[in-house]
């Protein structure tokens, strides 16, 4: 079994990130089928709970605030034809809350992950070996900021690497947090000389953020992580503004033409000629634009029951997202 000790800011990264889910998934089967555990000291969860709604509060405003300058530029300096460039920002800008949205997903399934992880806890040893590192301004004391947090997350993996077999059973040490942890001057993806007695490259890896998280995985599982990742290669694009009005305009448009021909047959059933001529002369006109619209077969029915009842669920559905409340299906 491989075992990660996965340091918070490379679970924030993952997090940010919309392939996320390549590695999320990935984790997740893996930790199932029992061939991986994760370590996961208190600290991590406590971090990652205090940077989550900072970090996706500076994903979305980091977007928003290109946008606007994109959009500034191009209204002061641009040409009269460039309207349409100005409007597909501005759609892109109300796209924005979905696609801060989205992250969330990773956020909650990342947490959801370290929550079922292997608590590690620490101890007297563990507070001892964190006090020496800091007299003696060793990594990751060594950059002059508090460190402490890093330090005990450091000490927890060196105990779990301790007590361990790691032919059987090899550990990976994953942090984007290269300054505390990394070579100084030198290639970030090797530990920092303080630090490096801990990793001997096979049994003890040392790896760097997503990337490394990656390199491990690949370099353990081989063709068994590969195909998992193919499976797993997906990015959830939530739909544009302009994508789902035009789409509750279709529901509309279909659910009132058939509630419209709808009346004229109720009106036939009574023998009321004149509410039936009446009728026609006030849908005529809509009718006509929508026989126009929508020419494919089947698309203005005749339904059945299962069919009408998916457009009016579809239509309530595109609703509530738009801002209305549930089931109000008028047309």
């Amino acid at each position: 079994m491989l075992h990660f000790l996965i340091d918070t800011s490379t679970c924030l990264d993952l997090a940010q990130r919309r392939d996320g889910q390549r590695w999320i998934v990935a984790l997740r089967v893996l930790i199932h089928q029992g061939n991986l555990q994760l370590l996961v000291p208190p600290v991590v969860i406590e971090e990652f709970d205090r940077n989550e709604a900072r970090v996706q509060a500076a994903m979305t405003s980091s977007i928003a605030a290109r946008f606007k300058q994109i959009r500034h530029d191009l209204v002061t300096y641009g040409s009269d034809d460039d309207g349409h460039a100005v409007e597909v920002i501005e759609n892109l800008g109300r796209h924005l809350p979905l696609v801060g949205a989205m992250t969330t997903r990773n956020f909650r399934e990342i947490r959801e992950l370290l929550i079922a992880g292997q608590k590690v806890e620490q101890s007297e040893a563990e507070t001892n070996r964190v006090i020496e590192r800091g007299l003696r301004k060793a990594a990751p004391f060594h950059s002059g900021k508090n460190s402490v947090a890093d330090a005990v997350i450091f000490e927890l993996y060196q105990t779990a690497i301790q007590g361990a077999d790691l032919t059987e059973h090899p550990h990976a040490f994953i942090t984007t947090n290269h300054t505390d942890f990394s070579r100084m001057n030198g290639d970030r993806r090797e530990p920092h000389d303080d630090t490096a007695d801990a990793f001997d490259g096979t049994g003890s890896r040392y790896a760097l953020g997503v990337d490394g998280l990656d390199m491990v995985l690949r370099n353990h599982f081989g063709e068994e992580v590969e195909e998992l990742f193919e499976e797993s290669d997906f990015q959830e694009e939530p739909r544009r503004l302009d994508e789902i009005l035009a789409a509750e305009t279709e529901l509309f448009d279909r659910l009132w033409y058939h509630r419209s021909l709808q009346h004229d047959y109720r009106a036939e059933r009574k023998g009321d000629a004149g509410e039936l001529e009446r009728h026609q002369a006030i849908a005529g006109p809509g009718r006509a634009r929508v026989e126009a619209t929508y020419t494919k077969p089947g698309q203005l029915g005749p339904y059945t029951d299962f069919e009408l009842g998916m457009l009016n669920g579809k239509m309530s559905a595109l609703r509530w997202v738009l801002g209305s409340e549930w089931d109000f299906l008028d047309t």
